[in-house]
């Protein structure tokens, strides 16, 4: 039993590693299809897909899906569909390179929440990491600033993607994890459901974008949150935030090879610093009793 613990332990930060990057892929191909679709629409339609598809490929989920269960999960969901919605928000008001740093501010949000809500001790080498993570971030991000109200609903984004990771870190363990995950995205879809219908819902108006719809909601959505749910029944929601920030270092990679921006040495540093800060988390960090 305690070597299929050790195999989880070391098997999870590979699998979150890998969900890091499906996401910054994502954000890479997802540009071209918001742009011919509206963003509550676009999420709409890749929640309510995923959901959809979770539930065609394991019909049975809802035998697992006890009243505990799905009180849980649909709290955990209600904040990560917060999360989109206020990113969605803001990002209308501000610029992409700031909202992606605010955004991974959640690194920073998860362990002051776990801390403050969960009064759970954080230890000086781990905030050391989270700063570090932090500088990669902004190093990635950054090319200015400016702070108004855009910025203010990217910051609370953060804070509700910090919360949901907190949360699945206090409520997957012992849980089923295809119910969980399957709820989680119910939620979200009933949230980015009633603010695309509110504006006008438009339906993806090509093949091209039908595409990356599926492709999101299979692999970024149902197949992604279904490996952070059983990632985070293994391992600290703190260390979970800083290799997830990953994500913006895949997202400048294929942005670069796929797309047609460039290398700069500020890129390239932010990125190195957040690899940095990933690893020491991941395979340095002292481990406690």
């Amino acid at each position: 039993m305690m070597k299929s613990h050790a195999v989880r332990m070391r098997l999870a930060p590979i699998a979150l590693i890998s969900l890091a990057a499906s996401w910054g892929l994502a954000f890479v191909i997802m540009k071209d299809s918001i742009e011919r679709q509206s963003v509550n629409s676009f999420l709409f339609t890749r929640f309510a897909f995923a959901v959809l598809f979770l539930i065609a490929f394991r019909p049975t989920v809802f035998q697992k899906i006890t009243k505990d269960l799905f009180l849980k999960a649909f709290a955990a969901g209600i904040l990560l569909g917060a999360g989109y919605i206020l990113q969605t928000e803001g990002l209308a008001r501000t610029g992409a390179a700031i909202t992606g740093f605010v955004t991974g501010l959640y690194v920073v949000a998860t362990p002051l929440i776990s801390a403050l809500i969960l009064k759970k001790k954080i230890s000086l080498f781990t905030w050391g990491c989270v700063g570090l993570a932090t500088i990669g971030l902004a190093l990635l991000s950054l090319r200015g600033w400016s702070m108004g109200f855009g910025e203010f609903l990217v910051l609370l984004c953060a804070i509700a993607f910090g919360a949901h990771i907190v949360a699945l870190g206090q409520w997957s363990a012992g849980r089923d994890v295809y119910a969980m995950t399957t709820v989680q995205l119910f939620a979200v879809t009933v949230l980015t459901g009633a603010f695309a219908f509110a504006e006008g819902y438009q339906a993806p108006p090509d093949y091209g974008v039908w595409a990356v719809v599926i492709f999101t909601a299979i692999v970024c959505t149902s197949l992604g949150f279904i490996v952070q749910t059983w990632a985070q029944a293994h391992i600290d929601p703190t260390k979970v935030a800083v290799i997830l920030t990953l994500e913006v270092v895949f997202a400048a990679l294929f942005a670069i090879t796929i797309g047609r921006e460039s290398m700069t040495i500020q890129v390239a540093l932010g990125g190195i610093i957040l690899l940095t800060a990933m690893y020491l988390i991941v395979v340095k960090e002292p481990q406690s009793d």
